[in-house]
């Protein structure tokens, strides 16, 4: 019994997944489901990208069946589940073509956004390949970004979701350090890098949890949970620099998402 229940949860989240990802992820009416109840908003992190077991559909998104949105569904008995997140989406593209499946019956949003505003991506880079130097002036354009456009886009999206969904429980997560500092790493960035690199992700959930609460959302922070768990550490959650899959860099393995990003949701829903 318990198996069949699952085939057809799995068959239903399937279903829906496929519906969200049949449209462009540009367009902004992503079928809505009747009576969606949790939608699951935002970037590669909240997609799963690192996590493998990716699902059919819009290939460039890479959502997981190991992302925090699909285990935290599963584990509750989600009666209507939405699935739109999407590797490097940034706030504008969740706020042009995710928000389809919101509605005044919407009980639960979650979302993780602001890394790709902010140029992690380019910031990683150059870290990796520029040197120390370089990376510290990297991370400081990007604290840059963090405090000016990057709030003005948070403000525009999260007061949209709040428009579509204004019955909503809206769950903002944040996102892990990347590194452990003196840990195993015996190549690589320099740990005055990895410092920086870690400062810059501090003050990005900083900004993020300032706008949360000023438009009445719950703040999800999984630093702690990811502590002892960054990248160099004895037991990653994060993948460090992968070749060839160079997207998956930075990102949190199935443990990440099921032991990292799952208890700091159950926590804040």
């Amino acid at each position: 019994m318990r198996h069949s229940r699952t085939a057809a949860w799995s068959s239903s989240l399937l279903l829906v997944t496929a519906c969200l990802v049949a449209a462009p992820a540009t367009a902004q009416g992503a079928p809505a489901t009747a009576a969606t109840d949790y939608v699951a908003l935002g970037d590669s992190y909240s997609a799963g990208v690192g996590s493998g077991d990716y699902l059919p559909g819009l290939a460039g998104c890479k959502r997981s069946s190991r992302a925090y949105p699909v285990l935290w569904a599963r584990a509750h008995g989600a009666t209507a589940f939405a699935f739109p997140a999407c590797n490097g989406a940034q706030a504008k593209d969740v706020l042009s073509g995710q928000l389809g499946p919101l509605s005044p019956r919407t009980r639960l949003v979650t979302l993780t956004v602001g890394g790709s505003d902010s140029g992690f991506a380019g910031t990683m880079a150059t870290c990796a390949l520029g040197g120390t130097s370089r990376c510290l002036d990297a991370v400081a354009h990007a604290r840059t970004t963090m405090d000016g456009p990057l709030v003005h886009d948070l403000d525009r999206l999260y007061s949209a979701i709040r428009n579509r969904a204004p019955a909503a429980h809206v769950v903002v997560l944040g996102y892990p350090r990347f590194y452990h500092l003196r840990g195993t790493c015996e190549v690589g960035l320099q740990d005055r890098a990895r410092a920086a690199v870690n400062d810059g992700v501090d003050h990005l959930d900083a900004v993020i949890a300032r706008r949360a609460a000023a438009h009445g959302f719950t703040f999800a922070d999984v630093r702690a949970a990811f502590a002892d768990h960054e990248i160099c550490s004895r037991s990653p959650w994060l993948r460090g620099v992968d070749i060839p899959v160079v997207t998956e860099s930075y990102h949190p393995t199935a443990p990440g998402q099921a032991l990292g990003y799952l208890p700091a949701l159950d926590r804040a829903a």
